[in-house]
Order: C-alpha cells, then structure tokens, then sequence
C-alpha cells in the first residue's frame, strides 16, 4: 500500500463527516447520545400524559427532557423551547430557572382540582386522603419556594 492512502473503503472522502464538519463520534459517546435523546422523548411522552392524566405532573418531566435534550440534540432542544403551548414556561425556565407567578396559580389550581377529587375517589378510605392531602401540600409548598422572575 503507498503511504498516504488508507485499505480501500476506508478513504477520507468527506461524506462521512457529521453536520459540524467533525468525524464521527466514537461509540461511547454515540451510545451517550442516543441514550439521552430515548430518554428526553420518554420523559416528554410522560410530560404529553400528564397533561391529560391528572396522576401525573406535566413541568417536572418536560423540564427533564429539556435537560437531555440540551446535552443530546439542539434540534429537539429547540423544538421543546418553540413550542406554542409549553415553550414561553421552560424558555423562562432555561433563562431564569423561576416560574412566573400566573404559572404557579395555574399549577396550584390544577393541584388542588387533582388532589380533591382524587381524595374524593376514596371516600373510605382515610389513609390514602391524608396521604394524598400530605403529597399535594408537600406540592404546593414546593410551588412556591421557586423563585419568581425579576420584572
């Protein structure tokens, strides 16, 4: 083989440098980043569930998938912040980590709905509404101790 050249197939011709211009990642750091787009679309299906299953929060997971999203993929990252629906929240929530405070009504509407008519839901049961009533409480508190943007 003369030098320079590399065993056929195995040419420097370009195309297989990724969008950056860089050669490809090695593998561990491939695994790393498809593992962490998996579990950002997980965690923003769970965020998508929530948003109709009152048993589950919406922010917390959308706010995890825009973690992994930031350390995976800038594309998926900036579809989360250009959402119509949820991108002004985790946009502030990027920026300033605060929740305005109409947010927090909201959220703490929202609370108080879910957990009342789940307690309701076991009516015989008293256990499970103090508990329920603790878990809500501990939520609400939480709520509030985020801090709020500077306007």
């Amino acid at each position: 083989m003369r030098a320079g050249l590399l065993a056929p197939g195995f040419a420097c011709t370009g195309k297989h440098r990724t969008a950056n211009g860089g050669y490809p990642l090695p593998m561990k750091n491939f695994l790393q980043t498809h593992l962490l787009i998996i579990l950002g679309w997980f965690f923003l299906a769970l965020g998508a569930i929530g948003a109709v299953l009152p048993i589950l929060p919406t922010t917390p997971f959308l706010i995890v998938a825009l973690a992994l999203f930031s350390k995976s993929s800038p594309r998926f990252h900036q579809m989360l912040l250009n959402n119509r629906w949820f991108g002004p929240t985790l946009r502030q929530w990027e920026e300033t980590r605060s929740l305005s405070r109409r947010t927090k009504y909201k959220v703490c509407a929202l609370i108080i709905a879910v957990f009342s008519f789940s307690i309701a839901m076991f009516h015989d049961k008293i256990y499970y509404q103090l508990m329920l009533a603790a878990l809500g409480a501990i939520l609400l508190a939480i709520i509030w101790r985020i801090k709020e943007p500077h306007d």
